[in-house]
């Protein structure tokens, strides 16, 4: 699968911009704030229907106008794909394939499979364990429908036990039988998402070892560990326990809304005794890790976006994606950089085709 050609209206800082790709590798290059990344956020946008790096959909829109269009031409197997993605202040957000509006977006996910590094990606260890969460939800998400509609159901359940717990407090009442029933949801849903994070954290440790120790060269070992309450016990079991501190705090306290995934490197948490090369190596390592994980589960290649990187990346690293890209299993690659000369060394060397964009 291949994009061949982005048209964006009024796409954060672009009025009108349309560009037609390579099948291989598509570089953008100019000086910073010219909008490198915003075209690759705007590939972001048609895959998951949202920003990589503002969720908020309108402060995606350019200044001074009310709406946003992408638009995606994509060549699936031996099928072409249009994909359109629209939002105007004051209405809905709508995602097209070929001309038809889905009605749910997470019917969408997956379609077109996505794999971005970024600088962003830091605060996967540096924010909280919401973040990692989400970075567990996305993989496994865009490989399989039923565990992200678990994953919806859980949330909106997770919602209403809330809203029930806060009516509990402000009108001084209790009802067991109700709250018993969300109990019981949460319990069908959480434990539905528990086994399959489970399942894809075992498979998905060797996949990000393999990685760390070829950028690396293997000094030292690193780890993934899921942490999570229904290790211990079931989900409903865990809600009774919890009941008392739940009224107290008018929410929920426990299930799998507060899981969490720790990063380690020789066994401590890399957050605090991992240094700044360790750190970048082992985000790119399970981003990497995700690319072979999704192309695996979904039996395509997904597409990769590379934002950035020759600025916060040292060369042995830059030089290992590079080579990674030289191999037959990768497919279209997009990447941003401030050097043009720079990157077209870069991607001579990966004897692949490509287009340089100036931006």
């Amino acid at each position: 699968m291949f994009l061949k050609k982005l048209s964006l209206i009024n796409y954060k800082n672009f009025a009108s911009q349309s560009f037609d790709f390579d099948t291989k590798i598509n570089c953008f290059v100019g000086d910073n704030g010219v909008g490198k990344t915003n075209v690759l956020d705007a590939i972001y946008h048609l895959s998951f229907g949202k920003s990589y790096f503002n969720p908020i959909a309108t402060q995606n829109i350019k200044h001074d106008e009310d709406f946003f269009m992408i638009e995606g031409e994509f060549q699936k197997e031996d099928r072409e794909e249009k994909i359109l993605c629209s939002f105007k202040k004051g209405m809905k957000k709508v995602i097209k394939r070929n001309a038809k509006a889905y009605d749910k977006f997470s019917d969408h996910i997956g379609f077109i499979p996505l794999v971005i590094i970024s600088p962003a990606d830091r605060d996967l260890i540096i924010e909280g364990s919401e973040t990692r969460r989400k970075f567990m939800d996305g993989v496994v998400s865009q490989s399989d429908k039923t565990y992200l509609q678990n994953l919806i159901k859980y949330n909106k359940v997770l919602a209403q036990r809330n809203s029930l717990l806060k009516y509990f407090a402000f009108n001084h009442t209790f009802d067991k039988t109700t709250l018993g029933i969300y109990n019981e949801q949460l319990q069908q849903y959480g434990q539905e998402i528990f086994n399959k994070r489970l399942a894809f954290i075992e498979s998905f440790i060797p996949i990000f070892q393999e990685q760390y120790l070829a950028i690396s060269g293997g000094k030292e070992p690193v780890d993934l560990t899921y942490q999570s309450k229904l290790l211990e016990n079931d989900l409903v079991t865990l809600l009774e326990e919890s009941l008392e501190k739940d009224k107290a705090l008018q929410y929920t306290s426990t299930g799998i809304h507060r899981d969490d995934l720790l990063f380690s490197i020789d066994g401590h948490p890399i957050k605090k005794f991992g240094s700044q090369g360790q750190q970048k190596s082992f985000l790119i390592a399970l981003k990497l890790a995700q690319f072979q994980f999704i192309k695996k589960q979904a039996g395509t290649t997904p597409l990769l976006l590379l934002d950035d990187i020759f600025d916060k990346l040292d060369e042995n690293r830059v030089t290992h994606i590079i080579r990674l890209v030289d191999e037959d299993n990768f497919g279209q690659i997009f990447l941003s950089d401030t050097h043009t000369e720079r990157t077209e060394n870069a991607v001579k060397n990966t004897h692949q085709s490509y287009k340089i964009f100036k931006l």
